[in-house]
């Protein structure tokens, strides 16, 4: 194979002047010769974490249509940032989405710091997203290391061990390809790279602007890498959800602010995140009622477990909610931000629409 030459057989410049040519017009992104807005590049990166770009595009013009600044975003009730943050899951993220934003107010003056060291000490910014906002909004020497880059980088030098065994060489052969007076396209280019060619399954290895440089490549074993870790079965859980009716309204717990689903409205349940299938789901009613088990039970699958979830019906005559409850009407539960697994127990009940 007849290597580049010149500047251009700097992968790192190859790379650079494939993404001029090739960028995504994303909505977060700011346009050539444009500044970045930290607020925009930290919002999108908080919703992109475990969630796809296609998946991420209408809630952050949501977000940004109700609070377009982050004094905005701090001064909203949290209750009106989960609620519109219903069915992006991972939901301790909108938590510290409204954390963060007021820590950045009380603490920064409404300025988000551009040190990558001072970026991870906020609340909900992990390492990777705090070298993001450095690099992306700053355009600070940092390089942030996400599942794509770690594809990238594990074909490119053929790294024979699953990327979070080798956590600091992937990091450091990233680091390698940077350029540093464009830290923020670096960084958006390599992300971009292993989003749209460099995939996990067929990459498009003839338009890659690294195919030259890349060792998988010519041992023609793109796909063995990365490394892949056994996969653990996923543990089976049961559970039930309970829906009272009383009219035209329905009965919803406030949930604890820490935990599953923390802080949001729910239908009363089982405790989640354990095995209820073997005990008695009814003793987990939220009140005596003539409690019926609808047909087919809702199944969701979280992080570390699966889900299957018995949807339990009855009505109701009282007038005062059970303990820790409330009445909502049935016409604005789509406004009461339920979580994605609770949509779908509702969906079954026929309360809303699919």
């Amino acid at each position: 194979m007849i290597k580049p030459r010149g500047e251009s057989a700097k992968p790192g410049a190859a790379l650079i002047a494939w993404y001029d040519a090739n960028r995504r017009d994303l909505p977060w992104r700011a346009r050539p010769g444009e500044s970045a807005d930290p607020y925009a590049v930290w919002l999108s990166e908080i919703m992109l974490q475990q969630t796809t770009v296609a998946t991420v595009k209408g809630y952050y013009a949501k977000f940004l249509a109700r609070w377009p600044s982050l004094e905005a975003l701090a001064a909203a009730p949290q209750d009106e940032v989960l609620a519109q943050w219903a069915g992006l899951g991972y939901y301790a993220r909108a938590r510290n989405l409204h954390t963060c934003a007021r820590a950045v107010v009380a603490d920064f003056g409404g300025r988000f710091p551009r040190e990558e060291e001072a970026l991870r000490l906020l609340p909900g910014v992990g390492p990777y997203t705090a070298a993001a906002i450095a690099a992306i909004a700053f355009n600070e020497p940092a390089v942030a290391v996400d599942g794509n880059v770690e594809r990238v980088v594990a074909r490119l030098h053929a790294i024979d061990a699953p990327p979070r065994a080798v956590k600091p060489l992937i990091r450091e052969k990233a680091a390698a390809l940077a350029t540093p007076s464009r830290a923020g396209d670096f960084v958006q280019a390599l992300m971009e790279l292993g989003a749209v060619i460099c995939v996990p399954r067929a990459p498009d290895c003839a338009a890659c602007p690294l195919a030259p440089f890349c060792a998988a490549r010519r041992e023609s074993a793109q796909e063995k890498y990365p490394v892949r870790e056994a996969k653990r079965a996923k543990p089976q859980r049961r559970g039930a959800i309970f829906i009272l009716r009383r009219g035209d309204d329905v009965l919803l717990r406030r949930l604890p602010p820490r935990g599953l689903f923390g802080g949001m409205n729910a239908f009363p349940s089982t405790p989640l995140t354990e095995d209820a299938g073997a005990k008695d789901l009814l003793g987990f009613a939220p009140c005596p009622a003539r409690w019926r088990a609808l047909e087919e039970p809702v199944a969701h699958v979280f992080t570390h477990f699966a889900l299957e979830a018995t949807v339990f019906v009855a009505q109701t005559r009282a007038k005062a909610p059970p303990p820790d409850c409330r009445w909502a009407a049935r016409r604005d539960l789509d406004k009461e931000g339920l979580p994605t697994l609770m949509r779908k127990a509702a969906i079954r009940a026929g309360l809303v629409e699919a």
